[in-house]
């Protein structure tokens, strides 16, 4: 993959790009604060993986220019690229960061354009947790012979083509990250199906105690207008029944003196 002088003559040109005034230092390229509304459970880490992940592009980048200098000439220029190509690896690995909040995945990366003079390209991907399937730990052979690891988030739903999930290189103990994401599902999970029972729970006393405080509120009062029409009933009818036995009485009291009048 080329001899020794020309691996020192790369190093040599990475490092005067690297050292170019405006560059900055690993401190000045990280991005500002994450999630300043939300607070975040875990946080990837990639500098560790800087060489690994820079090792593994770079010969990635010399096998495809060696075949296309056998094809037509054109891995010739390829080469002449790669210390240019290993400044933007090397700025990209560095401004990545990826974190886990209470409901997304956040990824951000700021990278140098194709000819870093003429600027940077910003992104930041979220992906909300309840559209999560699965977090993929990848490793092909290259990776392997490098210790780099690929993390591919796939998304819940219709099956969609792997090009179309986040698919995310050079992330240190992606293991770690994994676990959290699984974790932080299993809770939100849990939480959903709490809520689920206590609303089911709720529904029949909220359909039973209020019915019966109204049922039997309602019956007490009809049983005291039945209890107070019936005892006043009864008065009258007690009444009656004197006026009645009067009556009588003055009735027999005029028959018997006409009786003995005729006498």
């Amino acid at each position: 993959m080329g001899s020794g002088d020309e691996v020192v003559e790369i190093d040599s040109l990475e490092r005067g790009l690297l050292s170019v005034p405006g560059s900055g230092s690993r401190e000045d390229t990280e991005t500002e604060t994450e999630a300043e509304d939300e607070t975040v459970l875990y946080t990837a880490s990639f500098e560790e993986m800087e060489e690994k992940f820079v090792k593994y592009q770079t010969a990635q980048w010399i096998t495809y220019s060696l075949l296309l200098v056998l094809a037509w000439g054109i891995g010739f220029f390829m080469l002449l690229y790669l210390p240019v190509r290993r400044y933007i690896l090397r700025k990209d690995i560095r401004s990545r960061k990826l974190y886990l909040t209470p409901k997304s995945i956040v990824y951000k990366v700021t990278r140098p354009v194709a000819f870093p003079c003429f600027g940077v390209l910003k992104k930041e991907k979220h992906v909300v947790l309840a559209s999560v399937a699965d977090v993929v730990i990848e490793q092909g052979y290259l990776q392997s012979h490098f210790g780099v690891y690929s993390l591919r988030i796939e998304s819940a739903g219709v099956r969609r083509p792997p090009s179309d999930d986040v698919q995310i290189q050079g992330i240190g103990n992606p293991s770690a990250f994994r676990k959290a994401v699984l974790t932080r599902l299993s809770y939100m999970k849990n939480e959903a199906s709490s809520r689920q029972l206590s609303t089911v729970e709720d529904i029949p006393n909220l359909r039973s105690n209020p019915a019966a405080s109204l049922i039997s509120p309602s019956k007490s009062l009809r049983h005291d207008a039945f209890s107070n029409t019936g005892d006043l009933l009864l008065q009258k009818l007690e009444e009656v029944g004197s006026s009645v036995k009067r009556v009588q009485t003055l009735i027999e009291e005029k028959r018997s003196q006409i009786s003995e009048s005729i006498n």
